[in-house]
């Protein structure tokens, strides 16, 4: 039927439809499309294949787990032109002490909001609104010289859903243009949900010298809660992999298995995301990435130039995820480089004091090693270098005095 200048397909259309382009009977049933669309950042340019790579402000969208894990604070801002004239605004914040990370974000994605009488008359107007606020919490376990670590995450989100006011249709699809006071308020609605996350990072197949890992392995659920207004939360189950070949380059598999909490028969089908990362130069990276989901496919490339303490982030997206024909989106990201808390500074530091107390170590002089890894353990107890130094100090030393030991009860 035709209701405000739209088209409903009945069921028998819409079936054949779905078998031409191959598409999911169980997408669009969960609420709030907002959690499924990117703010924008590396994340999206690498086809959201980004769960184990989860480097920047975008693991918060990803993997909540990656805050304990990121070598700067960073506050960022993001703008992404969605369908027509849906449009979606982000910020995002996030910092680590140690090996506590933490980090928040809000998103707002909104749309024009329009009703039309008979007779051509606007009757309805205002914005279609969705939003999502996030906290973040995460610790990096067991991490040290040898092992980066396993990080556990945690995000809380709120999200919240406002509907104008709009005008009765009745079974004819007449309406005589008057507002329903309260008809946008039924509509509406909030959710509270939580994502789970783990990352590791560990060296495989690298052939490349760096203290890096060149591998990393993420497991993550995102939005698990209950429904909204009888609407399941798009749930879903992650496991991720990322690998560095050689350093420039960045290669990331994501695979997604959505699950319905409400009813498990009408969850989605699982998909698949693929992306790479290359820096070409200190300040300019380029990317691209494929999303694969229900037989269609999002291809996205973009870049980033990096000015040190401010960096730009721009995609262009062509999709075929949300309506048969090619749709081109364009989205913008700002982040602002906050510094690392002092954290290089003191790791060249620990290597200098490493490496001195090695030379003395060489020169005969088990003294002044001794002094340098003491030292070295002071600033990162964590640096296994330096207390396997002090070991071998301490067993050649016993080692000596058996030796001094055994020469005086022969002389005897």
């Amino acid at each position: 039927m035709v209701s405000l200048g739209a088209l409903d397909f009945n069921p028998d259309t819409y079936g054949s439809l779905s078998d031409i382009y191959n598409t999911d009977d169980n997408a669009g049933l969960s609420a709030f499309p907002v959690l499924r669309v990117p703010m924008g950042g590396r994340s999206e340019g690498m086809g959201t294949a980004f769960t184990a790579v989860s480097d920047d402000l975008s693991f918060i969208e990803w993997n909540p787990a990656g805050s304990s894990m990121l070598s700067h604070t960073e506050l960022g801002f993001y703008h992404n032109n969605w369908i027509a004239d849906t449009k979606m605004e982000g910020i995002v914040f996030a910092s680590r002490h140690n090996d506590l990370g933490y980090g928040a974000s809000a998103k707002w994605l909104y749309t024009t909001f329009s009703e039309y009488n008979l007779y051509g008359e606007r009757v309805s107007k205002g914005y279609y609104s969705e939003g999502v606020g996030t906290f973040n919490i995460s610790y990096n376990f067991f991490s040290g010289y040898y092992f980066s670590g396993i990080s556990a995450g945690l995000n809380i989100k709120g999200a919240f859903r406002l509907m104008p006011d709009y005008t009765d249709t009745n079974d004819q699809g007449n309406h005589d243009g008057t507002i329903i006071s309260g008809s946008g308020l039924s509509q509406s609605t909030a959710m509270a949900m939580a994502d789970i996350g783990l990352l590791s990072r560990f060296n495989l197949f690298k052939f490349y010298a760096a203290r890096e890992r060149n591998t990393s392995a993420a497991l993550v659920v995102r939005n698990l809660g209950p429904p909204a207004k009888n609407e399941p939360l798009p749930s879903s189950a992650t496991a991720a992999l990322a690998y560095k070949p050689v350093r420039p380059i960045i290669m990331a598999f994501d695979f997604t298995y959505p699950f319905n909490l409400q009813d498990p028969a009408l969850a989605e089908k699982p998909y698949w995301a693929a992306g790479m990362n290359v820096d070409i130069t200190d300040f300019l990276s380029m990317r691209t990435g494929l999303l694969g989901r229900n037989g269609a496919y999002r291809f996205t490339i973009g870049s980033t130039v990096d000015f040190g303490k401010i960096a730009l982030d721009m995609n262009y997206s062509l999709d075929l995820l949300t309506q048969f024909t090619p749709m081109n989106r364009i989205s913008l990201g700002v982040r602002m480089n906050f510094g690392d808390q002092g954290r290089e500074e003191a790791s060249r530091r620990v290597d200098y004091l490493y490496l001195a107390g090695l030379e003395a170590y060489t020169a005969g002089n088990a003294e002044q090693a001794r002094k340098n890894w003491e030292e070295t353990l002071r600033l990162n107890p964590r640096f296994q270098p330096a207390r396997e130094g002090l070991t071998l100090i301490l067993n050649s030393a016993a080692l000596d005095n058996r030796i001094d030991q055994l020469q005086t009860l022969d002389s005897k």
